[in-house]
């Protein structure tokens, strides 16, 4: 992602977060995401309060957000 948005949670706030980030699994798929993509794309959806499909282009597609999001 290439934007910086005003949802996007500070260095400090990442660090604070970073723990509750789960590992990937060993053996599985790599990830084709950034998980803090995802999340700030979550933070957005939460502080604009648009809907999953009117996430900005730049942010991970609105199903995967909202997979991880569930």
């Amino acid at each position: 992602m290439s934007k910086t948005y005003q949802s996007n949670p500070s260095l400090a706030q990442y660090q604070l977060i970073s723990d509750l980030i789960p590992e990937a699994k060993p053996g599985g798929r790599k990830r084709e995401v950034h998980l803090w993509e995802v999340l700030n794309a979550i933070f957005y959806i939460l502080v604009e309060g648009v809907r999953w499909r009117s996430l900005p282009g730049d942010f991970p597609a609105w199903q995967t957000v909202y997979t991880y999001f569930r």
